[in-house]
């Protein structure tokens, strides 16, 4: 989309320099198709990022994330298609959860943190199961284990935790959804600049076409 841009830029430039009206055209043209695909990007981003599928946790200043809880196509490119067995062994190959054990020693000081939607989800089991507290990545004897699947699907092994949970899935879209949101921030200062420029190129267009307009009057064209 840059590159594209910048084409288009340069072919505008060209146009406005030398009074080309057919490259001034073609600039203005290919402007408002790539700030109509721009707005269309920018809108289709906040819908399907809407749904944030966090949920308060007594007791917890972290949030819980419920796969459902987000938009079906954005749920999909994780959980669809095989896509999960791919990003698993990642997860796993991070220190996404094993630096939460340096930064967190006993479970008030993990209870009261802001930790990310990735960890919530991937490096614990979901509170509702009952698992008591050993450290930020080891739980132990469940007091409510049929109270959500994921709760079978902890394990404490380091490789494993909770990354075949639902509750990881989400953990993950909630990270992503934070990542699009900052995107959306720079789209619509994109929108804006390509906007204003629109709006000066119109002004050259309508400028190139009255000298060309007063240079025939000159040479009594008209």
């Amino acid at each position: 989309m840059g590159l594209l841009i910048l084409l288009v830029s340069l072919a505008g430039f060209v146009g406005a320099y030398w009074n080309k009206q057919g490259l001034l055209a073609l600039y203005l043209f290919s402007m408002a198709l790539l700030i109509a695909i721009l707005l269309i990007l920018l809108v289709f981003a906040f819908v399907v990022t809407r749904p944030d599928g966090a949920y308060d946790v007594p007791g917890r200043s972290y949030k819980e994330y419920n796969l459902r809880g987000f938009s079906s196509w954005f749920r999909n490119r994780v959980t669809g298609s095989g896509s999960w067995h791919k990003i698993k062994p990642c997860l796993a190959a991070s220190d996404v959860c094993t630096k939460l054990t340096l930064n967190y020693i006993t479970a008030d000081q993990f209870f009261a943190s802001h930790i990310s939607p990735l960890q919530s989800g991937c490096c614990k089991p979901p509170t509702v199961c009952g698992y008591s507290f050993v450290s930020p990545i080891l739980w132990t004897n469940p007091v409510n284990p049929t109270a959500d699947p994921d709760c079978y699907s902890w394990s404490n092994d380091q490789n494993q935790l909770c990354y075949d949970c639902n509750a990881c899935k989400a953990g993950l879209l909630g990270n992503l959804r934070k990542e699009w949101r900052k995107a959306n921030i720079i789209l619509i200062v994109a929108v804006v600049v390509l906007i204003w420029v629109y709006v000066i190129a119109c002004s050259a267009f309508r400028n190139a076409q009255t000298e060309d307009l007063f240079n025939r009057y000159k040479q009594g064209w008209v």
